[in-house]
């Protein structure tokens, strides 16, 4: 008998494949089983994939897997495989042994289902050694490093001090816009409402207008709002002041985790510093739920100055936080012909 057998998660072991995924010192959010879910459509498809010891039937690693196709092409006759912030091991003990024997059962386990490709973006930091390790044996095993899909690069504020020697941490600037805010009547709440959704996504589209960026249609944000925040894995925190809205921003939480994910903001009133109250409350919040960890999801490659989010970068590291890189995004081609045609099919 194997001592470890690679299966699929049912919907019915939801708990157990969440309960793993926060607890795992890589978990993410992007292997949340509400995000495969929030993913889901007519080609993409997510999947599940745990290993489990075979005579207690522990997870000791896992994937969630989400499968591309072009429309209504069935996933048996070709698919595009990608893992987003994993697979999950447990590096701090045999790691290496444990990807190669994971990697292997993977492999097998994908062809069969009808994968062209897999690519596995580790949620590893560059630095560790883990990510070392990681990068390392994947190029060994047949893997090459291709564009990342996932930020490259990031800003994590550790959440374990105080809140008085958070203040002090940030640039003098922020720490004083935050008070600006507060003092001039800026008011931070949690959103109630599909209303009050609909309302932020209306910023979001000015925001979109401004500064330059695409976003999702109004149902992709409605859907997250509906399958993360009933389940306490996300909160969309909304600035007032005098009942106008002027920012909003969408947090995830899952495990240790807090992840800002997007945010909107009026053209009005803006030396009101809303913004700044609204990171410092989103801040506090997760802090106050358990998260150690306040990832504010994606800087520029760069810090030139010339970068085309060097605003964005500013901002985000006013708050005291750590400027960390991954290990990036590795693919394994099965079949290299089917899988250029399947890329240029699917843009």
């Amino acid at each position: 008998m194997e001592a470890y057998v690679l299966l699929p998660i049912q919907s019915s072991q939801q708990a157990e494949w969440d309960t793993f995924v926060a607890n795992h010192p890589q978990g993410h959010l992007l292997q949340s089983w509400s995000w495969g879910e929030l993913k889901a459509g007519p080609d993409w498809h997510p999947l599940r994939l745990a290993l489990r010891e075979t005579q207690t039937g522990k997870i000791v690693a896992g994937a969630q897997v989400l499968r591309r196709t072009a429309l209504h092409v069935p996933l048996r006759l070709g698919h595009l495989a990608y893992v987003p912030k994993g697979p999950l091991l447990d590096w701090r003990t045999d790691g290496a042994s444990l990807m190669r024997l994971f990697l292997q059962k993977l492999h097998t386990f994908m062809r069969a289902q009808g994968a062209l490709a897999l690519q596995i973006e580790p949620n590893l930091h560059a630095d560790s050694v883990e990510g070392y390790v990681a990068a390392s044996l994947l190029q060994v095993l047949g893997f090459r490093y291709i564009q990342t899909v996932q930020p490259a690069r990031t800003i994590l504020l550790d959440l374990k001090p105080d809140e008085e020697t958070l203040l002090a941490n940030m640039k003098e600037k922020w720490r004083y816009n935050v008070r600006l805010a507060a003092r001039k009547g800026v008011e931070v709440r949690a959103a109630q409402s599909i209303e009050e959704l609909r309302a932020w996504y209306e910023l979001l589209q000015t925001t979109r207008e401004r500064d330059q960026f695409g976003i999702h249609t109004f149902d992709y944000y409605r859907k997250a709002w509906e399958m993360l925040v009933p389940r306490q894995q996300a909160r969309l925190f909304l600035a007032w002041a005098e009942h106008e809205l002027l920012a909003g921003i969408f947090v995830s939480l899952l495990g240790h985790e807090a992840i800002y994910l997007y945010g909107a903001s009026s053209n009005a009133r803006r030396n009101l510093m809303p913004n700044y109250l609204l990171q410092w409350e989103a801040i506090r919040w997760a802090r106050q739920a358990g998260a150690d960890v306040y990832d504010f999801w994606g800087i520029p490659a760069s810090d030139n100055a010339d970068e085309a989010m060097a605003g964005v970068y500013r901002f985000k590291s006013g708050w005291g936080g750590n400027v960390v890189s991954f290990v990036g995004n590795y693919e394994y081609v099965y079949h290299p012909l089917l899988t250029g045609i399947a890329k240029q099919a699917l843009g």
